[in-house]
């Protein structure tokens, strides 16, 4: 008669999905605070707590590992499922800064390495500026998508890692009323700003 010898097959997912949780919350410090080149794998592991030999178990390798924490970080700032100008703004703004900050370093620190260019490049282009270029009507609409997205990630830039001045000493409430003007003018045939009328001509 069978014992059910596969019972505790659900006990090692779930210690799968806490160790892969970890390399990639450790890959995403470390690459925002060393960038693609300066972090190691090793020093990955270690942060994680795991021998790094579950690095390549589980993600393959350092670029595979690098794509993914790519893919967690740039999913928090923008956004880009569209809709609603104003509540793209005041995201941006209410975002924890820190999570906005590491997607934005890890960018930065990265930018050296062509392969982690072409990484992050593609990405953003094919999760976010496909999808927004497709919901834009009117003219050039991936120029317009471009456009919304580097405005967006520029705000960011400025406020959360370089601590503009003038933007943290301003008001939420008039950043917000700005910078969904100033996403109104680009994206305004696409993304309607809101909730009761369709997008202006």
């Amino acid at each position: 008669m069978s014992t059910g010898a596969s019972a505790p097959a659900p006990r090692r997912t779930r210690d799968a999905e806490a160790t892969q949780r970890a390399i990639l919350g450790a890959a995403v410090d470390a690459f925002a605070r060393s960038g693609y080149d300066g972090a190691s794998t090793r020093d990955i592991a270690r942060d994680a707590g795991i021998d790094p030999r579950l690095i390549t178990r589980y993600f393959g390798s350092k670029e595979a590992l690098f794509a993914r924490a790519v893919e967690e970080t740039y999913r928090h700032p923008l956004m880009m499922v569209p809709g609603r100008n104003r509540d793209v703004a005041e995201a941006l703004l209410s975002d924890a800064p820190l999570e906005q900050a590491k997607g934005l370093l890890l960018t930065i620190r990265s930018a050296g390495n062509e392969r982690a260019v072409e990484i992050m490049r593609d990405h953003l282009e094919q999760h976010y500026q496909r999808d927004l270029s497709d919901a834009l009507a009117g003219p050039d609409p991936g120029t317009r998508a471009a456009l919304l997205i580097a405005i967006c990630t520029g705000v960011q830039m400025q406020r959360n890692v370089l601590r503009n001045r003038a933007l943290q000493a301003a008001d939420s409430a008039t950043i917000i009323d700005l910078l969904a003007a100033a996403l109104d003018l680009i994206g305004a045939r696409g993304v309607p700003t809101s909730a009761d009328g369709p997008p202006s001509a």
